[in-house]
């Protein structure tokens, strides 16, 4: 479904020379497959988000979607980052019934299709509120309302619940796997939280630390459906937890002797 091999990414750097975010990457998401992806700080994991996207062109190798090449924003994208992409103007059922209305639906239509979205997520009886009168934790749910009110073959996760508390991002993590599950969309996951990744995800890729490539991918044998809070407990998941955070801790410790001090 989705594949980047040999994939470099450079920037140019404010002192005039050239920032390599990505070298020599190559990495492969199957259709259904939910993969989390960790490693140190400013790896390059959202830059990757941003290849698949079709937001940025790599400087090297290839990204493509279903074999075909991306050079644009493909069909069937949906992308979730950290900051809520909610419009303040805007109503939560009027939010969610933009990505239809832009698909040419009428307006009945997608206010219709958006209203039993909101509902889906727990948000039944919200639909007049505006995001400026709802909880972070609320705001997190209209944004998935939004992303998968379109029904995409791919979703790209960038830290969306990183700024959530404990509790919320404990609901919105098992909201989002009942709400995945059995929609054979395509998952790429970037977070700075290992148990989340295990948590969520069929497959963990650990990458390097900058510039980014794959250093080690780990099938995550945990069955589903779970619940991301009881499984956290499981002697399963602390063995898996084990297993990567040795890879991980590599990367994170190089990081560290650079002067950044954080997983992300």
């Amino acid at each position: 479904m989705i594949e980047l091999r040999n994939v470099t990414k450079r920037f140019p750097s404010g002192s005039g020379g050239v920032h390599t975010a990505l070298r020599d990457l190559t990495m492969a998401v199957g259709r259904g497959e939910f993969v989390a992806v960790v490693g140190p700080t400013g790896c390059g994991k959202s830059t990757a988000l941003s290849l698949v996207s079709g937001l940025e062109p790599p400087s090297m190798g290839t990204v493509s979607i279903g074999g075909e090449p991306v050079t644009g924003i493909p069909d069937g994208i949906g992308y979730m980052f950290q900051s809520d992409a909610v419009m303040p103007w805007r109503s939560v059922v009027d939010n969610v019934a933009a990505g239809p209305r832009y698909r040419g639906a009428t307006r009945s239509a997608a206010r219709a299709e958006a209203r039993e979205w909101v509902q889906r997520v727990g948000l039944g009886g919200f639909e007049g509120y505006y995001p400026h009168q709802l909880s972070g934790g609320m705001r997190k749910r209209v944004a998935l309302a939004q992303t998968l009110v379109n029904a995409p073959s791919i979703l790209l996760m960038d830290e969306p619940f990183s700024a959530l508390d404990v509790q919320t991002r404990g609901l919105m993590q098992d909201e989002l796997l009942r709400l995945w599950s059995g929609t054979e969309a395509a998952v790429i996951f970037v977070t700075h939280d290992l148990e989340e990744a295990i948590a969520l995800a069929d497959r963990v890729v650990v990458m390097t630390t900058g510039p980014a490539t794959v250093k080690a991918s780990f099938e995550v044998a945990l069955e589903r459906p779970r619940d991301v809070e009881e499984v956290r407990m499981t002697p399963e998941f602390l063995a898996i937890y084990r297993e990567i955070w040795q890879s991980l801790k590599e990367e994170v410790e190089k990081t560290r002797g650079r002067g950044v001090g954080r997983v992300a």
